[in-house]
């Protein structure tokens, strides 16, 4: 079956719909006939979103007015439950353009995390494509299908999450050479770049989201070691907004500034060698102890309470049915 929430149209029941209050405070629910939204400034019935247009304005019981649109992916990943850091959506949209993720690739995703990065991935590879993502806490893969089955209203056929170590699932799972794009969202993707070297296609994409400047660097090292890649280019993406009203146009206070590093390189074919690009003399060489201050250990892994991780699944899954569950009613 092929998963996808409709998007455009009139509420139909079992939708999610956003509603935006007076001051701008955003509450989500989802559809229900004889359904209500209770707040301190009223009741809003379901009944009076269900056959309206996205976009519509809707009056509560005290007549404060709300403003009801179907909530966007950007909205929904960074509102939804999370058992591990999300790929916020800048990071997200620049992994969908700079890995050049088509309708009908086969892209692999390692870690899962919460599933946010698996919406985007899921949407631009399209029915005909397949994603494989890989999770090594099976606690973060139950959260990210949680997460996943609550937008889509089910878990789409062409995704599969594999639970373990890149490593070793990965040419397990795949056919070698037969990967299209290879997104790495992990603490030590280094460890990994002959296993992705082995499992692309020539002109294959690998892309590596990196939280460290020394993470950075080893990963950097060790795709131009491994002599299967093109060399590594390296980005950090920003956003800042604007203040625009009438003449007073400035940017604003606050901008999205450094959430994370992309490291992009293309898989050359076998025993093609890249020629050698011409560098200014710097000092390359690296000591053990270089080596030793880029372990997992020394950059400080943040972990989760196993406890936390629990009820987030729990909240996730039963978000899934939820939504799996109104999806069937209103079929």
């Amino acid at each position: 079956m092929s998963a996808q929430r409709r998007q455009s149209g009139p509420f139909r029941v079992g939708d999610r719909v956003q509603l935006t209050g007076p001051k701008g405070n955003l509450n989500t629910v989802t559809l229900e006939v004889g359904g209500s939204f209770h707040s301190h400034r009223g009741v809003l019935s379901h009944d009076l979103i269900i056959g309206a247009p996205d976009g519509s304005v809707i009056t509560s019981s005290n007549g404060v007015e709300y403003l009801a649109l179907r909530p966007l992916l950007t909205d929904f990943v960074m509102s939804m439950p999370r058992g591990a850091a999300i790929i916020y959506p800048k990071d997200a949209a620049q992994i969908l353009g700079q890995a050049d993720i088509f309708p009908g690739a086969t892209v692999v995703e390692a870690g899962v995390g919460s599933g946010a990065l698996s919406l985007w991935l899921l949407r631009a590879i399209g029915s005909e494509g397949h994603l494989h993502s890989f999770e090594r806490r099976e606690e973060f893969a139950d959260v990210a299908k949680g997460n996943v089955a609550t937008f889509l209203g089910a878990t789409p056929d062409n995704w599969t999450v594999t639970v373990g170590d890149l490593q070793e699932a990965l040419p397990a799972t795949v056919e070698p050479g037969s990967v299209d794009r290879i997104v790495l969202d992990m603490l030590a993707p280094w460890e990994c770049i002959q296993e992705c070297a082995d499992a692309l296609t020539p002109g294959g994409v690998l892309i590596c989201y990196i939280a460290t400047v020394t993470q950075l660097s080893r990963v950097a090292e060790a795709i131009r070691a491994s002599g299967n890649f093109t060399d590594p280019d390296p980005s950090e993406t920003m956003v800042r907004t604007w203040h625009v009203e009438g003449l007073a146009v400035r940017p604003d206070h606050r901008m999205i500034g450094h959430t994370g590093f992309l490291m992009t390189a293309r898989r050359l074919a076998p025993g093609a060698v890249l020629p050698a690009l011409k560098r200014r003399a710097s000092k390359s060489d690296y000591s053990d102890e270089d080596v030793e201050a880029w372990t997992p250990g020394a950059l400080g892994e943040r972990t989760t309470s196993a406890k936390r991780l629990r009820r987030t699944a729990r909240d996730a899954s039963a978000a899934a049915a939820a939504a799996q569950g109104d999806a069937s009613s209103a079929e």
